[in-house]
């Protein structure tokens, strides 16, 4: 008897590929279905999540599990919706991850919609991420077994009602594990490489993109210190990032760091290790996975990046939807336009994204490291 119908998202490559055949073989009634993603005019063949060849590899997987296959076609959402958000993430001088916004409004919204369109109960991809169900409470999420593939920093986007219809089945493997199972189902995927690159840009640096779609983002401007003391040019705003290090040509006496944008000047605002450093984030409105906001404020350990270490710090959430985050040690990459995630013991209660921070604690929110109550 099946356990349900279940549409995979697949992108012809291994991870969603043994997604599909794991879940065929628990039991599921699976169907495949991919996405036909925006590319730019002429680079069609070079976006990774959909091109010609990826395509025809999903096809032969699902033939080869005996499963149907389905294409849909996103373009003109995804530009609207992922495109769009990463251009103005640089507009307003952040650094914008776009895969937040593909995961909860293309791929656990447009495609998930049409997933129980076709009468699923679920939809399942190739996340490393697992979830726990227990009658009369919330999903929870929680970070892979295999913490150096873990994806649940992209995936805290998700509410409750997504979450019901989610699937992991990757969650509790590691990726040797998952190679070793396409390899002993000799499926197509079973070689194929991985890409880190933002699927839009199709290989090429993200500045030249920009440079073609914005070019009033790679307007050449001052690059000053702390203090507002000219030390050079620089090529862009859109061209840095908060900690950056190389490329900023500038001579000096010890290593300079791209401190922060200012978007309003169109300055490069450099300075020491030193100066780099933050212990204080705040947050935009908050999204919390149990759709609960906590009321008081708590320890737990956040990620300011997609690949950044998890740290200590004090969360405490506002009452207009934002939070503000005490670190117990400064972190030099607090990148406005980022998420910063929020984990306890392994499980994600949530993310926003980050508005701005502060290099030192003010009086009125201060983590104290010998851990005892914050001063509010």
């Amino acid at each position: 008897m099946s356990k349900g119908k279940v549409v995979v998202a697949m992108s012809g490559g291994v991870d969603s590929s043994v997604a599909a055949a794991l879940l065929q073989q628990q039991g599921y009634e699976v169907i495949g279905m991919m996405l036909r993603l925006w590319s730019e005019p002429g680079r069609e063949a070079s976006n990774r999540c959909c091109t010609p060849a990826a395509m025809s590899v999903a096809r032969r997987v699902a033939g080869q599990l005996g499963i149907p296959f389905y294409a849909v076609n996103a373009q003109d959402n995804f530009h609207d919706v992922v495109v769009k958000y990463f251009l103005d993430g640089y507009a307003t001088g952040g650094t914008p991850n776009p895969c937040l916004a593909c995961n909860r409004q293309i791929r656990w919204e447009f495609l998930l919609n049409r997933a129980l369109a076709l009468g699923a109960d679920y939809m399942a991809t190739g996340h490393y991420v697992r979830l726990t169900r227990n009658a009369n409470e919330p999903v929870r999420l929680f970070e892979a077994v295999d913490t150096h593939k873990d994806q649940s920093y992209v995936l805290h986007v998700l509410n409750q009602a997504k979450l019901q219809h989610a699937l992991f089945p990757l969650g509790e493997l590691t990726k040797p594990q998952v190679r070793a199972i396409a390899a002993e189902l000799n499926l197509p995927a079973a070689t194929s490489k991985e890409s880190m690159d933002l699927c839009f840009l199709a290989g090429q640096d993200y500045r030249d993109f920009l440079h073609r779609y914005q070019p009033q983002l790679i307007q050449p401007g001052a690059i000053v210190n702390t203090s507002g003391q000219p030390l050079g040019q620089h090529e862009g705003l859109a061209s840095y990032t908060i900690g950056q290090r190389k490329g900023l040509g500038i001579p000096a006496a010890q290593p300079l760091y791209v401190i922060a944008k200012d978007t309003a000047s169109n300055q490069l605002v450099v300075g020491t290790q030193d100066e780099l450093g933050g212990t204080q984030l705040t947050t935009e409105p908050m999204h919390w996975v149990s759709e609960q906001a906590p009321s008081q404020p708590f320890e737990a350990e956040v990620k300011i990046r997609y690949s950044a270490r998890k740290a200590p710090a004090r969360v405490t959430p506002l009452a207009d939807g934002r939070a503000i985050m005490d670190f117990a040690q400064p972190l030099r990459d607090i990148t406005p336009g980022q998420a910063a995630v929020v984990y306890k013991d392994g499980e994600v209660l949530g993310g926003g994204l980050i508005a701005a921070k502060t290099t030192e604690s003010t009086d009125e929110h201060r983590y104290k490291t010998d851990k005892a109550d914050m001063v509010i």
